[in-house]
């Protein structure tokens, strides 16, 4: 199971166990332990994590942090722990303190739904007001589990993760900003536009509050064009689909009713429901490996199947004991190898699937990996 994966299945857990955790002790056994393991963390090894570490201050003693992840013996992320029912903002000022006096560029608030992430990007050792990310785990996107995996111990480096943070500041702040805009216009924004419009004078505060609703409105038009035009791709591709009739399939794991609609251009098997497409290039990049390690297995052995995420090579269509992983989107292509016994997944950017070629000795240490485990 990939990072992904672990994360997913977690998000489930809580949604279905939220509402009888009654104790914070509760809350870290449940939740928050669970997510660190997610991390690629030993909850029982102290050399990767110590609970209750010592966080003195100078006018203060016996301080603790919930706990602290390490590295090389120095703590790399410290996180505070509350009840999941426990509200954040009364509670930002306490891991401030164990901030100043750790050594960590990291810090984490959470009541094992809701993650705030801090770190020191406006004065070192000196924890910023604002957390950099904010997850929520009932309400997780691809971009905040791709956010979570830079934490993860196969993939962790603090300069990597402060130079995200540091974007994601100003990116936050920014959409911040615009959101309060679209609501109630400034009146240094809609001067700036009146500017580019308005030649008739000098812009005044007449004109200024004349051109606001206009402003308000234009940008509401804006964002309601965006979105109509979203829907009308979205409802040709539908119709694209649907008045296309079917070409015969011979692939291996392909459903008899795929034979009855024709699919469009690059698509070989599709399931409306489940949301699965297979394309040509998935396709292509599974005989690739078929054709790398034919040498190792008999190839019969070596089976597929497709995600809604991402495509799946496996040997005698183990779910467990996979191959390699294929995700082809639009801007990026990559293939994902098992490392660590099958504990995380190496995503390898490609330009072509060509590529795979090229990682030929990686796919039959994978074989071996899933020969050994069968």
């Amino acid at each position: 199971m990939d990072f992904k994966d672990q994360i997913l299945q977690l998000s489930d857990r809580i949604k279905k166990q939220k509402d009888s955790i009654s104790t914070e002790e509760a809350t870290k056994n449940a939740f928050i332990m669970p997510l660190i393991a997610s991390l690629g963390y030993d909850v029982f090894n102290p050399f990767e994590v110590v609970p209750e570490m010592d966080c003195d201050l100078i006018k203060k003693k016996g301080e603790k942090i919930d706990y602290a992840i390490m590295k090389d013996e120095n703590p790399i992320l410290l996180i505070e722990c509350k009840h999941c029912k426990q509200d954040l903002n009364l509670h930002d000022t306490q891991l401030q303190k164990y901030f100043v006096a750790s050594k960590s560029r990291f810090g984490v608030l959470t009541n094992g739904i809701e993650y705030r992430f801090y770190t020191d990007l406006e004065k070192v050792n000196i924890m910023d007001e604002r957390p950099f990310l904010v997850v929520n785990m009932l309400d997780l996107s691809d971009a905040d589990i791709e956010q979570l995996k830079k934490f993860h111990k196969s993939y962790y480096n603090e300069n990597n993760v402060l130079s995200t943070a540091n974007e994601l500041k100003y990116t936050t702040e920014i959409k911040e900003i615009f959101n309060k805009e679209i609501q109630s216009p400034t009146s240094d924004f809609v001067r700036f536009f009146a500017k580019q419009i308005y030649t008739t004078g000098q812009i005044t505060q007449k004109v200024v509050e004349m051109f606001t609703p206009l402003v308000k409105k234009s940008m509401s038009m804006v964002i309601n064009d965006i979105i109509a035009e979203r829907l009308n791709t979205a409802m040709k591709n539908d119709e694209q689909v649907e008045d296309t009739t079917n070409i015969s399939s011979n692939l291996p794991n392909s459903p008899k009713e795929n034979t009855e609609n024709k699919l469009p251009e690059g698509i070989v098997y599709m399931d409306k429901e489940a949301g699965i497409i297979t394309t040509q290039e998935e396709m292509d990049a599974y005989n690739i490996v078929r054709s790398i390690l034919r040498r190792s297995v008999d190839a019969s052995r070596i089976t597929y199947k497709d995600y809604k995420t991402y495509f799946v090579i496996s040997l005698d269509n183990s779910q467990w004991y996979w191959i390699c992983r294929i995700s082809i989107g639009a801007r990026k292509k990559q293939i994902g190898i098992p490392v660590n016994k099958y504990k995380s997944c190496d995503w390898i950017q490609i330009d072509s699937i060509d590529d795979i070629f090229k990682y030929a000795d990686r796919l039959e240490e994978s074989i071996k990996m899933a020969i050994e485990k069968l």
